[in-house]
């Protein structure tokens, strides 16, 4: 590399601002409201990001734009950070503070440089022992002291490389959210709306038509379509089918043999991802007491705000399926029963009907209300003749095939990225070799 600056945070910085103190909402009522708890963690999905009834006023104020960049600067995350890409319209929260890098530097890079081990250590040392609420005001980060590139076609060619990395993670993210999605409407096309009945009973005779598309293969469309009676009874319900609960089709909280000190894999609440596979290696720990799962199994937080901010997984990280994880009592497991198969359990705790009906069932203080499960094991639901769960399994599981094995590759960009981005701030290592990594 060729020249370095050496400074201060603010040097590199056209602003530093703090945020809008107001109340988010779930009703899009005006712009979207980002807020530490939307930046913190591996992905990132404006999706899940509330809203705020802010005036015109304050929407140009604290308008997010891409190259900004937000930091955490209270709480256990404080130093966290999110670099813009493309966002909606939105504004910050007062708990961040926005960077605006300027024409000097790339904000980027400078994003990338906020997740070095020179600015984590920097801000180790500011807060020190502050374990009841650590915070660092805007300018005390913005004092950071910085040793980058001097010029910006370097600090380019470095976010260039860790960005195609980043890139192609957000890519796979998108192609699991679209995969979700899809397992998502197909569950409601069959076990809610009941789709294949209604086109046939309307006529539809094409196989293809029948089943909505969800294969273009006529023999396959044909052996699925055969699975659905062509009328309703008189509960409303496909013939053949009942109503049942979701008891009848998914064990709550099932009990797993795990002796008292073995050492198992664990996980906790932090770690629960929004949505999706938990593929992340997770630690080990010696058991004492918690829930226990299996591969397969759904996960679904039962305390608010994590139930109400969607946390709930699909268990996919034990070595395999013999092997039992335990975590946090903080949240409810679900399996399916067979011949149910074990993707459906998932669904079921990503359905809008059942979550809004795990937020009802909640009891306790108004701070640390509990979902209940035998409430939930009580979730009315329709049953199908075992051949149609078997059906659903061939549709869906290459779905999560494909959702598990991007999820992996994405944890291993991750470790690449991380690898690299401290080693190409220091200048370590050369351009070239950083780009046959990566």
């Amino acid at each position: 590399m060729g020249e370095w600056f050496e400074g201060k945070l603010a040097d590199v910085c056209a602003s530093v601002d703090y945020g809008l103190t107001a109340s988010a909402s779930d009703i899009p009522v005006g712009p979207k409201f980002l807020r530490i708890t939307d930046i913190v963690g591996s992905s990132f999905d404006w999706a899940h990001v509330p809203f705020v009834p802010a005036t015109g006023k304050d929407t140009e104020k604290y308008k997010l734009y891409s190259g900004d960049i937000v930091i955490a600067r209270t709480g256990a995350t404080t130093g966290e950070s999110r670099y813009i890409i493309d966002p909606p319209n939105a504004v910050f929260a007062s708990y961040l503070v926005r960077l605006k890098i300027n024409d000097k530097n790339d904000p980027r890079f400078i994003g990338y440089w906020l997740k070095s081990p020179a600015f984590k250590n920097y801000l180790q040392g500011v807060l020190g022992d502050k374990s009841a609420q650590p915070n660092a005001s805007a300018s005390t980060m913005a004092n950071a002291p910085i040793r980058i590139p001097a010029t910006r076609g370097e600090q380019v060619r470095i976010s260039a490389i860790l960005g195609l990395l980043d890139d192609k993670i957000e890519a796979n993210r998108r192609m699991n959210a679209t995969l979700e999605a899809m397992a998502q409407a197909i569950f409601r096309d069959w076990f809610v709306d009941f789709g294949p009945t209604h086109r046939k009973q309307e006529g539809a005779t094409d196989p293809v038509q029948i089943m909505g598309g969800v294969t273009q293969n006529a023999e396959d469309a044909a052996r699925l379509a055969d699975l659905f009676p062509d009328a309703f009874g008189n509960d409303g319900l496909p013939q053949v089918w009942e109503m049942g609960t979701l008891s009848d089709l998914v064990e709550l909280n099932p009990k797993e043999p795990l002796k008292k000190g073995t050492v198992a894999p664990y996980t906790d609440m932090a770690s629960l991802p929004t949505a999706g596979p938990t593929t992340a290696a997770p630690l080990l720990r010696a058991f004492s007491s918690g829930m226990r799962f299996r591969n397969g199994d759904a996960l679904i937080a039962r305390i608010t705000p994590c139930l109400e901010n969607g946390k709930s997984a699909y268990v996919d990280f034990l070595p395999d399926d013999k092997s039992v994880g335990w975590g946090s009592t903080e949240f409810i497991v679900l399996r399916s029963k067979p011949p149910v198969p074990s993707p459906f359990a998932y669904l079921i705790v990503r359905h809008p009907e059942f979550r809004e009906r795990a937020i009802q069932s909640m009891t306790g203080t108004s701070g640390r209300q509990r979902a209940q499960a035998d409430t939930l094991a009580n979730f009315r639901i329709s049953k199908a003749r075992p051949e149609v769960y078997s059906g659903f399994a061939d549709i869906i599981r290459p779905m999560f095939e494909m959702i598990r094995a991007n999820a992996i590759q994405n944890q291993t960009l991750a470790e690449t990225r991380d690898l690299l981005l401290p080693r190409l701030m220091s200048g370590e290592i050369s351009f070239k070799d950083a780009e046959a990594a990566a």
